[in-house]
């Protein structure tokens, strides 16, 4: 795959995890509070804990990446109590997400990163490009635990897959 090729490649990915992310919170939205906050047996225990752990990381992985913005220094920080502020912060850092990916040109696709750990004070170095890979990655795996939790709870999970992004983006239906 060509640079130029990589370039999309990730804005593709940060497109998806907008798109994804906003129909999460619109199933999540037909949840009573109680009901996103029930401790279900996943790591981060409930619907609202395991979203705030999202965008907790989220904000984490772009102080790495690009040394600005706020970052919790626990990965179950509950970043936002309320769960339309949540939903609103969450907007905004898509936003954000995809504006720092479509600002990635060549030399910094190539390039590395170095940061601490949350849970360890040791310095580590990795390319960009797999720490894109593993961020979006991440997104998508807490993102099915939440589709899990919300199809538990009896509500139908909204279609994630990433070929449905793709298909809704070529038909320009986003």
């Amino acid at each position: 795959m060509t640079s130029g090729g990589m370039r999309e490649h990730w804005r593709m990915f940060a497109g998806y995890n907008s798109w994804a992310n906003r129909l999460v919170y619109a199933s999540a939205s037909a949840l009573t509070d109680a009901q996103r906050r029930e401790d279900r047996g996943v790591f981060f225990k409930s619907v609202h804990a395991t979203l705030n752990h999202l965008l907790a990381t989220d904000r984490i992985w772009l102080r790495r990446f690009t040394g600005q913005g706020d970052a919790p220094e626990r990965l179950d920080a509950i970043v936002c109590d309320d769960f339309e502020v949540l939903r609103q912060t969450r907007i905004s850092e898509d936003a954000r997400i995809e504006a720092y990916v479509a600002g990635l040109d060549e030399a910094a696709l190539a390039g590395v990163i170095r940061y601490r750990r949350v849970s360890t004070p040791e310095m580590h170095e990795q390319a960009l490009a797999p720490a894109l890979a593993h961020w979006f990655n991440h997104q998508t795996h807490h993102r099915g635990q939440v589709h899990a939790l919300l199809t538990g709870l009896g509500l139908p999970g909204p279609e994630l897959d990433l070929l449905f992004y793709q298909r809704a983006a070529a038909q320009g239906a986003l």
